[in-house]
């Protein structure tokens, strides 16, 4: 697979400094049931990357010890990990708010009938992915099929008392469909929910509007295209110096599968690890070259990784274009003309 690492490493990005951590983002391993065009992580059914229990206990340490907030779960799909349901009950019982980023398809998948119920049971966050209201365009991204199971999914999720203004939140995602920015987060929103509504009565709290991110499977798919270098400069034409001050990385820490740390899943996916102890990042690529032990889990036992900077690379600049880009969703809300 072509490779757009290393042509991100040498940037020109602005330093950026992490706040207090206040959620922590784990990867439980990178099986999934699907195999999605715009995937960062090149999840797939054939992956066999898991999050085993001793890092899962350590998750759940780290959790109580550093009285983070928020438990973020992603993978792959992190539902198929066997220790997921553990895991978001022990952290659910601490008082930790936990978040699904799910793909919602899973939710229909033999064996997990009842995870919708459990979700609900245990009142997680869903953050689902559906890049679009129109069957056409997740097929091109998801494949055929996706939709219809997508669109089954959230009807369950409905019945359960998701997106009903109850206390069950159901967020959706949204990812361009090709070599361009998200259009304004709060228009397209009620796009999605006049079409969700009308066509299949299906309703949902909010719309996350993320910025495709040039590595792995896309990136991979942009090289083979000849689009990268355009798809880079637009990100850079569009750059808001505005949305650097609310990056999702500086109050936010990434872990893998195996427990180490990265300032967020982007790093992650580039094997850009964390800063491991000075306030000052003085030499950038001697960090990622480094043969050194690197930040684990248990780092965080003792530390809280405050203050320190932040690797960023080209790939960086996916998230302060436009309107910005996070986990969360736009950084700010571009005005409009309606």
């Amino acid at each position: 697979m072509l490779d757009t690492r290393p042509l991100l490493l040498t940037s020109d990005f602005p330093a950026v400094h992490r706040a207090l951590p206040e959620t922590l983002q784990v990867n439980l391993g990178y099986l999934c049931n699907l195999s999605c065009t715009h995937c960062h992580v090149n999840a797939g059914p054939k992956r066999t990357e898991l999050m085993a229990l001793t890092q899962i206990e350590l998750v759940l340490d780290v959790l109580q010890r550093r009285q983070l907030k928020t438990l973020d779960l992603t993978g792959g799909a992190p539902e198929m990990n066997p220790h997921f349901r553990y895991l978001v009950e022990q952290a659910r019982g601490l008082g930790v708010t936990v978040i699904d980023r799910c793909n919602l398809t899973i939710l229909e998948e033999p064996g997990y009938e009842d995870l919708a119920e459990f979700l609900a049971t245990q009142g997680v966050e869903i953050v689902a992915s559906l890049p679009c209201y129109s069957e056409r365009n997740v097929a091109e991204q998801r494949g055929k099929g996706i939709f219809e199971t997508s669109i089954a999914a959230l009807k369950k999720l409905n019945a359960l008392g998701y997106g009903q203004g109850e206390g069950l939140y159901l967020n959706l995602v949204y990812n361009p469909n090709g070599t361009f920015l998200p259009p304004p987060q709060a228009a397209l929103e009620r796009e999605y929910k006049l079409h969700l509504q009308q066509d299949f009565g299906l309703q949902f709290d909010q719309l996350f509007t993320i910025t495709n991110m040039p590595i792995k499977r896309y990136g991979a798919m942009l090289l083979a295209k000849g689009e990268y270098a355009t798809y880079m400069q637009l990100l850079k034409d569009n750059y808001s110096a505005e949305n650097v001050g609310t990056l999702m990385c500086r109050r936010l820490l990434s872990v893998d599968w195996q427990g180490y740390l990265y300032d967020c899943d982007f790093n992650q996916m580039l094997d850009l690890p964390i800063n491991p102890g000075k306030n000052v990042l003085q030499n950038q690529q001697a960090l990622i070259a480094s043969d050194k032990p690197r930040p684990h889990l248990r780092d965080l036992m003792e530390t809280d990784f405050s203050t320190q900077a932040i690797v960023v690379g080209d790939h960086c600049y996916a998230c302060t274009a436009g309107q910005g880009s996070s986990c969360g969703g736009s950084l700010h809300e571009e005005s409009t003309n309606e």
